[in-house]
């Protein structure tokens, strides 16, 4: 081989050479394009953040609340912004206004017509998550939404503290329910344009010297009341406990009377038991006694009554047979009765021819 055909066939090495690492090159450079261009295709949404997603030729709109990569197309397909979602804080303090974040403090006029004042009002707000396209469209991008926070806070919380008295403000009790109704208010304005409070913080109100005074000394007598309100508590306590005590005592002594007075009344029935047992006995022996004697008598007084008619009848049997006998015989009987009686009699007739007797007791003697 010549040295001609040598130097031919080594340039032409050299230039097979060179065309491989020129193919490498290209790759490399399409590769690194291709990175940069996947690089600028995707969106990081951190936490506390919301993209709202725009394409340009559908014109859809997307709000996505999850962290983390999200797909953007190059070319001008797909806009995405990126929107502060995390809590934040509005202040109204101080004289002068400085930022969105913080402007001058809150006059109030009450209803009775003075005024106090909030000296640092914290109203904490944030974008509701899945509505960050309609602040964008309210407001426009990064934090310009902030800008509906004064107006519509200043307004409503003066408006609504503006419905108390000065007394009334002063009481916690309406002074939350009129923080409440202001949020309440403030929330549906808002919520509109995707914002959300969550809180309102107002400290309590200052009036002038005078007045404060005057809160102060209500104060200090609510205090007083409440120290008297406590001791009439803790007195109506022990009245209620002494009451307590003395109700038990009391019962004590009225069980103790009860049960002396069931005992003597159980003796009392025990002994008119007895006392009825034993009437009873005496009055069934007295009754028996009673009914016998009361046979005993009958059957005497029968027999004394057969005597008695018996004697009867002989009498009358005698008194018959005496109506049938001569005189004579009468007055032989009557001899027989008056003997060893004497008698001094005088006799007498009336008529010639006595048809009868007839004697007059003069005297006897034995």
């Amino acid at each position: 081989m010549s040295n001609g055909d040598k130097a031919r066939d080594q340039a032409r090495a050299a230039l097979e050479k060179l065309g491989g690492d020129r193919s490498k090159l290209w790759l490399i450079g399409a590769a690194i394009v291709l990175v940069l261009i996947a690089f600028r295709s995707c969106v990081t949404v951190e936490p506390g953040h919301v993209a709202v997603r725009v394409n340009n030729i559908t014109g859809t709109v997307e709000t996505i609340t999850q962290p983390g990569l999200i797909m953007k197309l190059p070319f001008g397909i797909h806009h995405v912004y990126l929107i502060d979602a995390s809590p934040q804080t509005f202040h109204m303090r101080g004289a002068a206004n400085k930022d969105q974040l913080e402007v001058r403090e809150l006059t109030v006029r009450a209803s009775d017509g003075s005024n106090f004042i909030f000296n640092d009002t914290t109203i904490l707000f944030k974008v509701v998550p899945d509505r960050g396209a309609r602040v964008i469209f309210d407001a426009g991008l990064d934090h310009a939404y902030r800008m509906f926070m004064s107006p519509y806070a200043r307004s409503i919380l003066r408006d609504e503290f503006g419905r108390e008295s000065t007394i009334s403000v002063s009481n916690p009790t309406t002074f939350g329910q009129a923080t409440e109704r202001a949020r309440t208010r403030i929330n549906d304005l808002l919520t509109k344009h995707g914002i959300e409070v969550t809180s309102i913080v107002t400290p309590r109100p200052r009036f002038s010297d005078a007045y404060e005074n005057l809160i102060e000394s209500r104060n200090q007598t609510d205090n007083e009341l409440s120290v008297i309100g406590s001791n009439l508590q803790r007195a109506a306590t022990d009245r209620t406990r002494r009451l307590a005590e003395v109700d038990r005592d009391q019962n004590k002594i009225m069980q103790e009377k009860r049960a002396a007075l069931e005992a003597a009344l159980a003796t009392s029935v025990a002994t008119q038991t007895q006392t009825r047992r034993e009437v009873d006995t005496y009055k069934i022996e007295k009754f028996g006694t009673g009914q016998a004697a009361l046979s005993a008598s009958a059957a005497t007084s029968i027999e004394l009554k057969g005597q008695l008619d018996a004697q009867f009848t002989s009498r009358r049997a005698e008194i018959d047979a005496f109506r049938t006998q001569p005189v004579e015989r009468v007055m032989e009987r009557l001899g027989q009765r008056l003997e060893g009686v004497t008698i001094h009699i005088q006799p007498w007739a009336n008529d010639s021819v006595p048809s009868r007797l007839q004697v007059e007791k003069i005297g006897a003697a034995q």
